[in-house]
């Protein structure tokens, strides 16, 4: 029996168009609001169709020197061209990216993972320091 670590894929995010992207404008500081933004398909776009799409993408933290990971946002892209016409017929579709703000009090790893309904399970991480 293995834990679901043991199924989550990892890339380099330029080569892979599966693995979700952190993106950092500024300098983080100690307990001030700062802007993450996450995606998916950042250097090769990834399909957004009926049959193949980004579900959903989770922002994790770990803290520095901490035991424990801190589930900060899940962010679900509900809408892939589905129709009653028919796949790819609808409408509209979500692209899978977000920016969400968060602060922190300690540095640390953002982690997020993102879910290809055809492909899995795929994680990105970025470093954070004051």
């Amino acid at each position: 029996m293995g834990t679901i670590g043991n199924y989550i894929q990892t890339a380099d995010w330029k080569n892979e168009k599966h693995v979700p992207v952190i993106k950092i404008e500024d300098q983080p500081e100690k307990g001030k609001p700062f802007d993450v933004h996450l995606a998916v398909g950042a250097e090769i776009p990834h399909p957004h169709t009926t049959e193949h799409h980004i579900s959903w993408i989770k922002l994790f933290f770990q803290p520095e020197g901490d035991k424990f990971t801190y589930h900060l946002g899940s962010f679900h892209f509900e809408a892939h061209g589905e129709s009653v016409q028919g796949p790819d017929t609808g409408p509209a579709k979500c692209e899978p990216s977000v920016k969400t703000t968060i602060t922190l009090e300690k540095p640390g790893k953002l982690m997020a993972v993102s879910y290809c309904n055809i492909h899995g399970l795929w994680e990105g991480e970025q470093d954070i320091g004051f």
